[in-house]
């Protein structure tokens, strides 16, 4: 069987800690929280009615689950995460397979975040694959956890997250 050297250094990633946390630029809130909602259309009015919320059982409005990830992410300046991930990422790319898909993500939610809350997020590396062929090119699937957690430590959520990095199938 043949060995695969990039496999093999990419996938030493896999024991690379966790990134530092990464805060939220802000904590959860009404506006954002509206904007969100606005922009994916959602209307159910937990999320935007004070006595909606109540009526649900929620001390007040909370915020959609679905926006998890978007208190957290990086913005234009991208502050974010330093881990396994980024450094198997830039390893991918140095060896020429700089094309990159996002292929699935699956979020968990353990309560629903409200007022004030304020996350941080930590990631790491959770698996690399072989090199595969598929449609698009030759290249590896990366997988990454990153957990969410609120001011006092509470994990509030996970995220895995997928993507392919490959060498487009004129390359190859």
């Amino acid at each position: 069987m043949e060995t695969d050297p990039l496999y093999e250094q990419v996938s030493a990633h896999l024991a690379d800690p966790p990134s530092d946390p990464v805060p939220a630029w802000d904590p959860v809130n009404q506006p954002m929280i509206r904007h969100w909602c606005d922009a994916m259309g959602d209307e159910l009015p937990i999320y935007t009615d004070a006595d909606a919320a109540r009526a649900a059982g929620h001390p007040d409005v909370v915020a959609p689950p679905a926006a998890l990830q978007a208190w957290t992410m990086p913005g234009l300046r991208m502050r974010g995460f330093q881990d396994g991930t980024t450094r198997a990422q830039a390893e991918l790319v140095e060896a020429g397979y700089l094309a990159v898909v996002a292929t699935n993500c699956e979020q968990t939610y353990h309560r629903y975040l409200t007022l004030g809350d304020h996350l941080y997020a930590v990631s790491y590396l959770e698996s690399v694959s072989a090199r595969k062929r598929t449609a698009l090119g030759d290249g590896y699937f990366l997988t990454s956890v990153t957990e969410y957690r609120d001011q006092h430590g509470e994990l509030v959520g996970e995220m895995s997250f997928r993507t392919l990095w490959f060498r487009p199938k004129e390359q190859s």
